[in-house]
């Protein structure tokens, strides 16, 4: 009997749980030189908006919520109130890993899956949410990413140390997307261990959790400076 063939089978078999979108928009912005990068203006809206749309066009995610700073709870709850899935605005805490916990408490009971989403990546597609969602259905933990282009090296003090095998390395993207439990006790397991995680995978990696890779897209860039900004611009005119 072959068993690969088997369980692949029964993985695309199994029913699509129910999943909520946290998406994490409370970021200072320290490197956008005075830009408040989720409200900048992005071919006529701010790029929360086409963040949140995103998911709000996938229909595998049932509800949404944004986490953002305390001030810009009411201008975010304002423009998003046109779309249906939004569930809540909250506000976040004093690290991503507490701004996280705090949408995973305003989800529903009903979600089972949560998909943490950077507000700074309006470029996402709604296909891609939907494979990395459909993929966390069957491993319980899935994350999106693409093939690192450049060759990396590890410098720990201004001399070069090591150069990894560059086949072996991805760059992460987001939505990543767990099991609701599985995500909570491993937050909660950094928090308690002072782990530093510089991403929710990296907490499910500390549990012994495998985590499936799914393929990114280069288009799903993060925008982190002025820079990334333009080219999230020439992205969206080139796509028009």
């Amino acid at each position: 009997m072959d068993l690969t063939k088997y369980t692949r089978l029964a993985r695309k078999a199994l029913k699509l749980r129910s999943c909520g979108a946290v998406i994490v928009a409370a970021g200072s912005a320290s490197r956008m030189g005075g830009i408040n990068k989720v409200m900048a203006p992005l071919k006529g809206e701010p790029m929360i908006v086409h963040t949140v749309r995103a998911f709000e066009d996938c229909d595998a995610v049932k509800e949404i919520v944004i986490v953002t700073r305390q001030d810009l709870i009411s201008p975010i709850a304002e423009l998003c109130c046109c779309f249906s899935k939004v569930r809540a605005v909250v506000a976040g805490g004093s690290s991503r890993q507490e701004s996280v916990c705090n949408g995973l408490r305003a989800l529903s009971e009903e979600v089972e899956l949560a998909a943490v989403q950077d507000g700074a990546r309006p470029l996402v597609s709604w296909q891609l949410i939907d494979r990395v969602i459909r993929a966390a259905n069957s491993y319980a933990a899935a994350i999106p990413a693409i093939p690192v282009k450049d060759t990396i090296k590890i410098v720990p003090d201004g001399l070069v140390e090591e150069t990894p095998d560059r086949s072996q390395l991805r760059a992460v993207q987001t939505p990543q997307v767990f099991d609701i439990d599985l995500l909570r006790t491993a937050l909660h397991h950094a928090e308690q261990t002072g782990a530093e995680v510089t991403d929710d995978c990296s907490a499910v990696e500390l549990l012994g959790m495998k985590v499936k890779v799914v393929e990114g897209d280069e288009r799903n860039l993060k925008v982190t400076t002025p820079f990334d900004l333009k080219i999230a611009e020439m992205l969206m005119e080139e796509e028009k």
